[in-house]
């Protein structure tokens, strides 16, 4: 082909497309191309965005897309200058070097696991999730250089990363200058960005390690994705080199990197204004089945009974992890303050009640959920770590929480994480961010999720002698930060053990469980991510209910001495929204906060016993029940009476006597508590038999 077949042939093909552009009508008869680049100079954009499905009726530019992507594209850049420079010279010529097509739907739809040598130099699209991303950089495109002789030249970069290297002056063959310096404001840069997209967890093939490949984004499309986001990118693969260091020759290895052209986030195609967290948009249909559904007077149950019917019983924890993954809605206030609207919910209990089964389940039909399990996470693998690049550029790596952002952690064997590890979800719980301060970056994270854990009690097996602080061995700041605590017991009982083993043999005989009124599990997910959208507000009923219950807590001065703190006002609120949420409702009734109130009520009946007294004391769950802080008290003004001004050495004898007299001790537990007392460092031995205050 001689030098001016390829010029026409070029020259051809940008005509080609330009008649495209000027052409094309949408489906309500208007020209969305020419009306996208008379906004461009309004909107100050360098781009429009082209579908691929409006081209099928174009077929010699299709083609070329299969054939040689970076020509088409380059002819769409010089057809989109010329319409532009008939409307906007002035614009048209400012941003010359910098237009460019976006094609969003690009059909060729390959796994992460199908890049390959194959198609080097093709388009593909390929969906994954974006794990890291690099800080912004400029990239030279055109580098004017001067040398100590005053002669101006410069050097153009296409493609790829690296300059060659300079050995003489470009103008004068003659100038022997080795000198060359850069003039940045006579040279032309762009944004430059690395990201890392790895498979999405759910196309994961069972025992495999996850791929991930590098992409390269330029100009505006930089800082478009963000790590936690799940895209579909679309763009061309190209290679680069690999280099050993201090091999001699150069290596004939190569490194897979795409260059992205568009990206697109998942839920929804086309470029998300808002970031959807819904794994699959609800087709009309899906929403009349929804509609019909919630319909039902025995909607709640069912719903109850279809979440992870391969487990019998626990209908009361399958309910507030249904309430869990419905969520209440983040209120934003006036001067910028989030109020949280996840829940967090927590099970400890004995060794085989199903407890992990049912995290594992409800990660995988929530809209968007992890898993993941205390002895295999650390601190940075929950919230973000900062990692060093092999070009020595600091990127920020998201974690766990910050991944399922909007979505669910379930967090396995709880109890088995590191202490400094588990830290570091104070912060989530509450704030809903992760902050990270570490090599110079500086940043706080978006973590808006809800945390379902479970753990293992201390001992093996729950001690109902003990109570909650006791048995389960984690801070107490940790234990108030959960709206509901369950106490999962392996109870032996003739009629419930003998319904639990029919439910397990059925399970293994063909078709032995009937699941006919049960919701089908993806219908399931839409139903949820479907309820999320509603937002319903209190009504007075609801209000009322809820503020006198708090008010009954509060009253410490009653016999049952509970004390509630607002964490628990505000979980009661969360809880009664999210049972809205679920029946899809706009208003909280008074029946939502009655049976927000009654879980949290079965709550403090399993977890919130004094095991002293046998009362309901929320103080167990704040580290102290309320009988045990009189107790502590008045033996310390005991010993302090019987010690006077001149801090006199105490006899045991004498001071448990007087323990005695006051009627809260009998001398065994007066003895016992002495013991404790000296353990915890209170009270110390000044001479043998004799005690005092430390």
């Amino acid at each position: 082909m001689t030098a001016l077949e390829t010029k026409f042939s070029k020259s051809a093909l940008s005509d080609e497309v330009k008649e495209f552009l000027k052409q094309h009508k949408d489906k309500q008869g208007s020209f969305n191309y020419v009306e996208q680049i008379d906004q461009m100079m309004p909107k100050s954009a360098r781009y429009i965005v082209v579908d691929y499905n409006d081209l099928v009726s174009h077929p010699q530019i299709e083609s070329k897309f299969n054939e040689n992507p970076d020509e088409i594209l380059a002819a769409f850049t010089r057809a989109i200058k010329e319409i532009l420079q008939e409307r906007f010279p002035q614009y048209a010529t400012k941003i010359k070097e910098e237009i460019r097509a976006r094609i969003v739907n690009y059909p060729v739809q390959r796994s992460l696991r199908q890049i390959n040598a194959e198609i080097i130099n093709k388009m593909t699209s390929v969906s994954g999730m974006v794990v890291r991303s690099s800080e912004v950089k400029p990239l030279a495109k055109e580098i004017t250089y001067k040398c100590s002789n005053d002669h101006e030249f410069h050097i153009t970069l296409e493609k790829g990363m690296t300059v060659p290297p300079l050995y003489r002056c470009g103008i004068d063959p003659k100038c022997t200058s080795k000198d060359f310096t850069i003039q940045p404001d006579k040279s032309r840069f762009i944004d430059f960005q690395i990201a890392r997209l790895q498979e999405l967890p759910e196309d994961l093939p069972p025992g495999q390690l996850p791929h991930y490949v590098d992409v390269t984004i330029k100009q505006d499309l930089v800082d478009n994705a963000r790590p936690g986001d799940r895209i579909i990118l679309t763009g061309i693969v190209r290679i680069e080199q690999e280099y050993f260091v201090g091999a001699r020759s150069t290596s004939g290895l190569y490194r897979l990197r795409i260059d992205g052209n568009n990206i697109e986030f998942l839920g929804g195609r086309g470029p998300k204004t808002s970031r959807k967290t819904e794994r699959e948009e609800v087709s009309p249909e899906e929403e009349k089945i929804i509609k019909s559904l919630s319909g039902n007077p025995d909607i709640y149950n069912r719903l109850v009974d279809s979440f992870a019917p391969h487990i019998q019983g626990h209908a009361l924890i399958k309910e507030a992890i249904l309430l869990l993954i419905a969520g209440s809605t983040q209120r934003l206030l006036q001067d910028g303050t989030k109020i949280r609207g996840d829940i967090n919910i927590f099970l400890v209990g004995d060794p085989g009640t199903a407890k992990s089964e049912m995290l594992k389940f409800c990660a995988r039909i929530a809209p968007r959920g992890l898993y993941t399990s205390g002895r295999g996470s650390t601190a940075a693998g929950l919230t973000a770590a900062v990692v060093r690049d092999k070009s020595g550029i600091m990127m920020l790596e998201a974690g766990a929480v910050v991944l399922g952002d909007q979505g669910l952690v379930c967090i396995d064997e709880f109890d088995k994480m590191k202490p400094e590890d588990r830290s570091a979800l104070h912060e989530v719980m509450e704030q809903q961010s992760a902050s990270i301060a570490k090599g110079g970056i500086v940043a706080t994270l978006n973590a808006r999720t809800s945390i379902l854990a479970a753990a293992n009690p201390m001992y093996g097996k729950y001690d109902p002698f003990k109570n909650i602080t006791e048995n389960v061995n984690l801070p107490i700041p940790l234990l108030t930060r959960f709206d509901l605590i369950f106490v999962v017991r392996d109870i032996p009982s003739k009629e419930k053990d003998s319904r639990i083993a029919k439910h397990i043999i059925n399970l293994y005989t063909p078709g032995g469980n009937d699941t006919r009124s049960l919701i089908d599990s993806d219908i399931l997910t839409k139903y949820l991510s479907y309820s999320k959208r509603i937002n319903p507000v209190l009504t007075k009923e609801a209000e009322d209910k809820i503020l006198a219950y708090y008010m009954k807590m509060r009253n410490v001065e009653s016999e049952e001495m509970i004390t509630v703190t607002p964490r628990q006002l505000e979980g009661l609120i969360r809880l009664a929204t999210a049972r809205a949420r679920l029946l899809m409702k706009d208003q909280v009734e008074a029946e939502d906060a009655e049976r927000a109130i009654f879980l949290i009520e079965s709550m403090l009946r399993d977890a919130g016993v004094d095991v002293n007294t046998g009362k309901v004391d929320l103080g167990v769950l704040q580290g102290r029940a309320h009988s045990e802080v009189s107790k502590m008290q008045l033996f310390m003004d005991v010993l302090k009476s019987l010690e006077g001004d001149n801090k006199m050495a105490v006899e045991e004898r004498l001071f448990i006597k007087e323990l005695v007299k006051s009627g809260k001790f009998t001398e065994e537990e007066a003895r016992n508590y002495l013991r404790r007392m000296l353990r915890e460092a209170s009270i110390y031995e000044s001479k043998p038999g004799h005690y005092n205050r430390v």
